[in-house]
């Protein structure tokens, strides 16, 4: 089968092809795996992350990919769950062994034992990939395989990161960069919290006026000051000068929310530039998001499903990835990009 496969990490400002196109052996499912013929791949900033390193991948070469729609080809013999030709996605969480205190405790996704797909286990970069049954999500009939495709990490990971805010009808929402999770925040927020107003935080102009389009109260640069104070920030982007900046526009027991599985440490040194009366005084709170549950994937996929909530994409093909992945490290970004494999 074809796939693109990470044989080390990379410096990108030393190369723009990190993934080889190779020919690499079809998977067999064992036990309860399936396999799937892989539609769709979405294209992920955790892919950055793996490739320079911040979140080196647990074995070279590895095929990346963690929001993977694909139907099901053949089952492992204690598969029983999933018919052949079945549709399903396959998020982030590619399994969590379901015996420790985390999982005891219903926090699968801090798993001792946590498996990503495309992380520890090999992903949707390719034609096809085998997955755990139990960790594969049914897709509504409503969404096409490139529309689902984002919705399995840049919106579960999104949905789980507002869950989190704690925010209530009419509370004010920021969200700091806008791709393809933020984009899908600000939609289904919307719809939940339809008094709340909701104001964007981008660096470049383009993203801002896709913002306001899609409904945001008001958008500026990162730097900018919002025109009302915030009760809960989402951040997205892969720095820390926008967590700094982010801050001081929340208001007195606000919550700031980091989406992000790492953060590059290209400005750490604006950490020194927190100001604790002006940042973090008044029992302001920050909350990072680690990884998701299979929940916040069934959640946001059903109420997406309702609403309905579709991404905005750019497809490529599958030998284009590493074009999609510099796209995303220079900041060309509208919506989601997603790969085609069929």
């Amino acid at each position: 089968m074809r796939a693109m496969i990470l044989k080390k990490t990379y410096d990108l400002s030393k190369t723009d092809s990190p993934l080889e196109l190779t020919d690499w052996p079809k998977p067999e499912p064992k036990g309860n795996e399936v396999l799937l013929r892989v539609s769709r791949c979405g294209v992920c900033h955790t892919e950055l992350d793996e490739i320079e390193g911040r979140a080196e991948p647990e074995f070279f070469p590895i095929i990346p990919g963690h929001e993977v729609v694909g139907h099901v080809e053949k089952k492992g013999p204690l598969a029983n769950l999933r018919n052949i030709g079945d549709r399903v996605g396959v998020a982030w969480i590619f399994s969590a062994c379901g015996e420790c205190k985390q999982c005891r405790n219903g926090n699968e996704n801090l798993c001792h034992n946590f498996r990503g797909t495309g992380w520890n286990a090999h992903g949707g970069y390719a034609e096809y990939m085998v997955v755990p049954e139990t960790f594969t999500h049914s897709i509504p009939e409503v969404f096409s395989d490139a529309e689902a495709a984002p919705l399995l990490c840049a919106g579960a990971v999104g949905y789980r990161s507002l869950r989190l805010t704690k925010l209530q009808n009419g509370n004010n929402l920021g969200l700091i960069g806008f791709g393809a999770s933020n984009h899908l925040v600000l939609k289904i927020a919307k719809h939940q919290y339809p008094d709340s107003k909701i104001f964007v935080f981008a660096r470049n102009p383009v993203e801002r006026k896709f913002a306001t389009a899609l409904g945001a109260e008001w958008a500026g640069d990162i730097t900018d000051h919002s025109p009302e104070k915030l009760d809960a920030l989402i951040d997205t982007t892969p720095v820390w000068k926008p967590v700094v900046e982010g801050l001081k526009n929340l208001d007195s027991a606000g919550r700031l929310v980091i989406n992000a599985i790492r953060k590059e440490n290209i400005d750490i040194k604006y950490l020194q530039n927190i100001d604790y009366s002006l940042h973090l005084w008044k029992e302001k709170e920050i909350k990072s998001v680690a990884n998701v549950q299979r929940k916040d994937v069934r959640d946001f996929l059903e109420a997406a499903s309702k609403i309905p909530i579709k991404p905005s994409f750019e497809e490529f093909k599958l030998e284009d990835a590493n074009k999609a992945l510099m796209e995303i490290k220079n900041s060309k970004i509208r919506g989601a990009k997603i790969l085609k494999l069929k």
